[in-house]
Order: structure tokens, then sequence, then C-alpha cells
């Protein structure tokens, strides 16, 4: 394989939780040396959340840890003490690129904030990604994902009309915020290359999450509409909705956007006489009557797999597809074609499968070789031939507590 897109690329990454090591999974896959630091006192929760491999808790262990850390370097160090921050700070002089997904202000009592690096780096891209930014009333608000989630509207406008807010399953912004992010470095590295000169890039999660809901902010602006909680259906197409098929647990999505794909719609179940009633005769018929049309829709789909429905209404001309379960999801012959899981083999939990990027660059695609670290993993190569640093430091380190490859606190398991 010929040099990669970011070879060459030194970033020390101080981020935890989801949003943060995203940005420096895909620079790492694209070639950048990437040094996870982490503390071995506070542990990163996401080291804590299930699922575990076997269903044995352990902070190597867990499938979302090394989902957000794969081609990484990963160390120990203790940030809270003196050597822990002199540390530190030889990994940014040495960087092009830190980032850092704490609360704000949480760099700046260690002594790690844009300025003090800037003062050892003056060149260096420093990227600081939290909830709502570092700045304004709110600035200081702590949580994650799904606490974003309810504050951008997203809770609100989920769930069905006669139910209360529902929580979005995945912390949203989470996979959302790390996209500006990576655009955003990759603006200010064209930048340095023409300047020399560094930046800071400040992002709100909360900001990122919004911009996503801003047609139905705009309507709301504009024309006094809010957007209210409907379940699965559309405000223009239907039928539109979820239907149960043959089979424990299997559903299909169907979406009917127009006159021609309900006429399309109707052509592959065959016509039954429902189809032909004057009430389902226009959107606005059906939308009038969408109970009884999903519950109809929802007797036809039950003789068949999902996978039939969704073949036979596509290749009808009709948008539908099979809900898929994760063990789907791996057995997908799409996803198989494309490569998108890769098999790592990692040092504590063996096997397992990895996301590639959802994109492909012709010249410069990406390699994924190397499973997420285990805690301190990789101490002693980055202290000693990245740092320059000798085995009497590194065993002083350890004397002081300042790194380990252990952890000895009770292990909690998080959600």
């Amino acid at each position: 394989m010929g040099r990669q897109i970011f070879e060459g690329l030194k970033v020390a990454d101080f981020n935890w939780l989801a949003a943060g090591p995203q940005v420096g999974r895909e620079l790492a896959q694209h070639g950048a040396t990437v040094v996870r630091v982490e503390s071995h006192t506070h542990l990163d929760p996401l080291r804590t959340f299930q699922p575990f491999k076997d269903g044995k808790p352990g902070v190597n262990r867990g499938a979302f840890y090394c989902e957000y850390n794969t081609n990484k370097l990963g160390i120990s160090l203790d940030l809270t003490k003196p050597r822990g921050k002199e540390v530190a700070l030889k990994l940014v002089k040495w960087a092009d690129i830190v980032t850092d997904s704490m609360s704000p202000g949480a760099m700046a009592e260690m002594g790690l904030d844009y300025e003090s690096c800037r003062r050892v780096n003056p060149s260096v891209i420093y990227l600081s990604t939290s909830m709502q930014g570092e700045s304004g009333p709110c600035h200081a608000f702590k949580g994650v994902g799904h606490h974003i989630n309810a504050l951008a509207g997203y809770c609100a406008t989920t769930g069905y009309p006669d139910s209360d807010p529902i929580m979005i399953f995945p912390a949203y912004s989470d996979f959302i915020a790390p996209w500006y992010s990576l655009i955003a470095i990759m603006g200010a590295l064209l930048r340095r290359r023409k300047t020399g000169r560094g930046m800071r890039i400040e992002q709100s999660q909360m900001e990122c999450e919004i911009a996503f809901m801003g047609p139905h902010i705009l309507n709301c602006f504009v024309n006094g509409r809010d957007l209210e909680r409907r379940g699965n259906r559309d405000s223009h197409m239907c039928p539109h909705g979820v239907y149960p098929c043959r089979g424990a647990d299997r559903w299909v999505a169907i979406a009917v956007k127009n006159e021609d794909q309900w006429q399309c719609f109707c052509d592959v179940v065959g016509h039954p006489a429902w189809t032909g009633e004057a009430r389902f005769a226009t959107v606005i018929g059906r939308k009038q009557h969408e109970d009884e049309m999903d519950k109809l829709i929802g007797e036809w789909t039950r003789a068949f797999t999902a996978e039939q429905v969704m073949t036979m209404m596509q290749e009808g001309g009709v948008p539908a597809g099979v809900v898929q379960t994760p063990e789907d999801l791996l057995n997908d012959p799409q996803m198989k074609h494309r490569q998108h899981f890769r098999v790592l083999t990692h040092p504590e939990i063996g096997p397992h499968s990895y996301h590639a990027p959802a994109y492909k660059l012709s010249e410069t695609p990406c390699e994924i070789k190397r499973a997420s670290p285990t805690l301190g993993q990789d101490n002693e190569y980055v202290y000693k031939e990245i740092l320059g640093m000798t085995d009497d430091d590194i065993a002083d380190m350890i004397v002081d507590g300042v790194i380990t490859t252990e952890y000895d606190a009770p292990f909690k398991a998080g959600s």
C-alpha cells in the first residue's frame, strides 16, 4: 500500500467517551500516529460500558471502547501529578494536533489548555469538543450525548402522538460531531501548510445536532408550526411505516412518496379489494384512514419474510428495507462486499469486528491493522521511542504512580 493521506501526522488524543475518540480513530485509520492518553485513576467511562466480551466485565473488555480506538497507541498517565503534566507537555510538543473532549475547564485545570499547549508548540492545532461549547451561560453543562439529544429537541419529537417523549437509543451527537471536527481539522492543516500557524477549534456538540433539525426549526420560526411526535409516520408520505413479517420479531419498512409509487405498491400486493376503495385513492384519504390502512398492510406483510417483502417492493419500484438486527448486519452481503466489518485480534478479548470508515479513498485507502489498546499497552514504546525517555525515567514514573498498565481500584461496570 502506498503512502496514506495522513501518514506522518502526529496526534495527542486526550479524548474520552465517544465523540472525541472517533476523530482520532479516523485520522489513525488513514495513517496518522495517534497516541491515546488515558488516566489509570479516573477511567474513561467508555471502558466501563457494556457489552463486554463473554459478558465478563473488565477494563479492557468493553466493545464500545474497542470500537472507537482502533489503530491507536495507548498510554496511561496521571495528569494530576506534576510529572504527568510535564510528560503530557512533551507529547504536545511532539504533536501536530491535540484533541480534547473533556468538560470545559478540565484541561485548563491540568495546565493543558490551548494557551498552555501553544506556548510549547506554537503551530499546534487544538480541537476541543464539548456538550455546549466553552463559552456562554451553559458552557459548564456536563453530560453525554443522550442529554444533548434532549436539549437539541430530538426527544421531544421522538415517539407516538399519545406517548411521552422517548430517549433516542444512541447518543446521537457522538455520531454527528466527529465529522464536523474532521472537516475543521483538515481546514486548519491546509491553513498551517500555507501560513505555519496553528489554530484552536472549539466545538459545541449541541450545535452540531441542531443543524440536523434545521428545516423543522425554520418551519417553526416562519410558520409557527412545531414538530410533533408522530411515531413512524410522515407528514406527506403514506403509507409510511414499519410492518410485521413472518418470523419472530421480523419487520420491514415501507415508504410510498407519491401516487405513482402507490400504484406500484398496489401492483406488488396484488390489488386486494381494499386498495381500490375510494378512501385510499388519494394521499389525503390515506392519511385520514391511516390506522386501518396500516392494519391491512400488516396483514399482507405477515404472510412473507421481511426479505421477501423488501425484494418484491424494491423490484416493483417501492422503497422498502428490512429492519435488520446486529446479527443481520454482520451477515449483510453488501457490507461484506464493501469490507465494512474488519476482524482484528485484541490482546484480551481476541477476534472482534470493527467498523471501517463509511467512505473509500481511491488513492489512499484506509488501513485498519491494530485493535484498540489495552490500558497502558504502549507505555514503553511511546515513552522511549517517541518521547526519548530512559528506562530509569519510566521506572521512576511507575514507582510514583504516574504510569501503569494495571487498574487497581474495584471495577464498576456502567450502562
